[in-house]
């Protein structure tokens, strides 16, 4: 009799426990798709977006921030041939805020400090691939080096001329890469904060150099940027209400990793990119940049 008692206590308390768990694992299911309903309005999964860096494109040998052309084609037929979709940077901003689609396998290619050869060597690549890019320019560079020494593929930088014929293209869009903080003046790295500075001295000294940027472009080339791209990565968390009191609607970074897009303007600060290193091969590169990318 105690035998019986007691498998029977037995048998019943592990059918609560069943009951129990199974009604557990319910409540946890309808949680978390209710979670995902709210997260992404009309059950839109955020949208894989990796981004690729280039800096110099020219005929020379290729470096850590240089590739050449014939490298940039082997890159661009790469993704057309595996069904990338090249996007700007206004139909990612325009998605965030609720308007249009974006491609199946959307790929985002910017293009920083604004070599004149983005223009003579780049520009007719992305042409023949259907393709368009971003291209981040340093005001000053442009000021000053590329007035004094305009036109070499190798070196030179975009004049204001050249940026508005890349602006004519219809396929490029200029963004900022500040005016005058990428060349680490007054012992400071990129656009991030001094040890010691204040926070007021910091934004109103980063804030300056936005506008004055904002304003040339405005006035020579008729665009105000509402792209930046950090210099050197550099940042600092005092930098962003800055950017966005001054129409920056995406920050571009230089730490690897893939993006998720959601209709949610705020995912477009801080974008993820990988560098394209010209020391790669185009096979090699690419299964860097795609192999963190969720499978189909």
């Amino acid at each position: 009799m105690y035998r019986c008692f007691r498998l029977k206590r037995f048998l019943l308390f592990a059918a609560v426990t069943a009951l129990a768990v199974s009604f557990c694992t319910i409540c946890a299911i309808i949680r978390g798709r209710s979670m995902l309903t709210s997260a992404y309005p009309g059950n839109e999964a955020p949208v894989p977006l990796p981004v690729v860096m280039y800096h110099s494109v020219c005929n020379k040998a290729p470096s850590e921030y240089s590739v050449t052309p014939a490298q940039l084609e082997e890159d661009l037929e790469w993704l057309s041939c595996n069904g990338f979709r090249s996007v700007s940077a206004e139909e990612l901003i325009r998605y965030t805020r609720g308007c249009g689609e974006l491609p199946e396998k959307p790929v985002l290619i910017t293009f920083d400090d604004g070599f004149y050869n983005n223009l003579s060597l780049a520009l007719p690549i992305l042409e023949k691939y259907d393709m368009c890019a971003v291209v981040s320019i340093v005001g000053r560079y442009t000021n000053e080096y590329a007035a004094a020494d305009p036109h070499a593929d190798s070196y030179s930088y975009l004049t204001w001329q050249d940026i508005s014929a890349l602006l004519s293209s219809g396929r490029i869009e200029i963004g900022s890469h500040t005016y005058d903080m990428h060349s680490g003046n007054g012992g400071r790295q990129g656009c991030a904060m001094l040890s010691g500075e204040s926070t007021e001295s910091y934004s109103e000294r980063l804030k300056a150099d936005i506008d004055r940027l904002r304003s040339e472009l405005h006035e020579k080339c008729g665009t105000e940027p509402v792209v930046f791209a950090y210099p050197f990565g550099a940042l600092s968390a005092e930098s962003l209400p800055v950017l966005r009191d001054s129409g920056i609607l995406m920050t571009l970074t230089c730490r690897e990793g893939i993006n998720y897009i959601t209709r949610d303007p705020d995912c477009l600060y801080g974008i993820f990119r990988f560098n394209r290193s010209g020391l790669l091969s185009a096979d090699s590169f690419m299964s860097v940049l795609t192999e963190k990318l969720p499978a189909p």
